[in-house]
């Protein structure tokens, strides 16, 4: 009697189960596919424009290239991971935010200072053992990212300043900075540009490939442990109820000052770890004008894999092989590969977009619908700050 009873309420629980793993994917599975849909149209557009005819083949080459430089070979697997790499703890960066009720924009200043510390220290111990020199760098991009973060945490906790403000004049303050200190206090001396020093023994020893180093890893680790921190420790679901009411979690013996604070310095030293396994990884130093979109392409991640790590994980490597696979559909097709910063221009549209979407596609998700983490972009916890 009992085993009966036991067995039977089987198949309903895996169609739960079905049924919310869809809710979960339904919309970024579409939102992928639209995205590339779209894209196919303008590539289509461009044989136009170079040709003056139209090639309805070069979609098709161009997106073959894209996955075939990407997939085609180890070298472009291992360049996949790489580029992944800080793109997942740009995307943490972002997510733990949006658990939270913050909107992390930005990373690109914590990535930005964070690769500057790892530069600085790196080439101070340079001549250092490898096991002393690589710890040291890592850990000054993730306290001076920390640091970055604090500053806008603190002053959305106390002050209620909103954190898209603060973060995003942050960003052009790093930006600046580092282009300040390449140019003088940490010149390396006799660079015909402006330049810091090599970090020598504090590069990331490469372990798979041509350039897959101890960072994929670190990156790797922090996927599982966020999954942890959020689901399984009592700090993360504090967190998480601060997002969801804090005026209630307040009630519950919470403080939502101190949590809002601790949240924006976790995802600002997860930016700089990010910004360390760039320069320590692969250029082993950092120029004045250091350009990347790491930051920017953070909240694409996210918002993609739902703020969830497994989902920022396949994320990242989603846009990790777009940008792997670039170079080889630049060959093969002749598009350029800016062509993935517009695809990528497009996912973001249609994240935002997703009610737009799900009325495509017709998506119905099996809890309430709609990206949670969107109600972040104006949300605010009152003029006066988080009480």
């Amino acid at each position: 009697m009992s085993d009966s009873t036991s067995v039977a309420p089987r198949p309903r629980v895996a169609r739960q189960r079905l049924e919310r793993a869809w809710s979960l994917l339904a919309l970024p599975t579409g939102v992928i596919v639209l995205s590339f849909l779209v894209g196919a149209v303008v590539i289509l557009a461009s044989s136009i424009l170079v040709t003056g005819t139209l090639d309805f083949g070069l979609p098709v080459r161009a997106y073959a290239g894209l996955i075939g430089g990407a997939l085609g070979s180890w070298n472009g697997i291992v360049e996949m991971v790489v580029s992944a790499a800080p793109l997942v703890l740009g995307g943490l960066a972002v997510g733990i935010g949006f658990k939270a009720g913050l909107f992390n924009i930005g990373v690109q200043g914590q990535y930005l200072m964070g690769a500057m510390a790892a530069a600085a220290v790196g080439g101070a111990v340079a001549t250092q053992p490898a096991v002393v020199a690589i710890p040291v760098a890592l850990v000054a991009g993730a306290i001076v990212g920390a640091a970055w973060g604090f500053v806008p945490g603190f002053l959305k906790a106390r002050t209620g300043a909103h954190e898209v403000v603060t973060t995003i004049m942050l960003n052009y303050v790093a930006l600046l900075t580092v282009s300040y200190l390449a140019f003088g206090p940490l010149r390396q001396p006799g660079a015909t540009f402006g330049r810091t020093a090599d970090v020598g023994n504090a590069a990331l020893p490469v372990f798979i490939g041509r350039d897959g180093h101890l960072g994929i890893l670190l990156a790797a680790v922090a996927v599982p442990l966020s999954v942890w921190f959020l689901y399984r420790a009592v700090i993360g679901f504090e967190i998480r109820a601060v997002g969801a009411n804090p005026d209630a979690a307040r009630y519950g013996g919470m403080r939502p000052r101190l949590l809002i604070t601790l949240t924006m310095t976790l995802c600002g030293m997860l930016g700089g770890l990010a910004g360390s396994l760039d320069i320590l990884g692969i250029t082993h130093y950092i120029v004045a004008g250091y350009a990347t979109s790491v930051g920017f392409d953070s909240i694409t991640v996210a918002l993609l894999g739902r703020s969830h790590p497994i989902g920022i994980l396949f994320a990242a490597l989603l846009l990790g092989g777009m940008r792997a696979g670039a170079p080889q559909m630049q060959v093969q097709a002749g598009i350029p590969v800016e062509i993935v910063s517009v695809l990528q221009a497009i996912i973001l549209f249609f994240l935002v977009a997703n009610i737009l979407v799900r009325r495509l596609l017709r998506i119905h998700a099996a809890r309430p619908t709609g990206v949670e983490e969107l109600q972040t972009f104006t949300r605010t916890y009152g003029e006066g700050g988080v009480r």
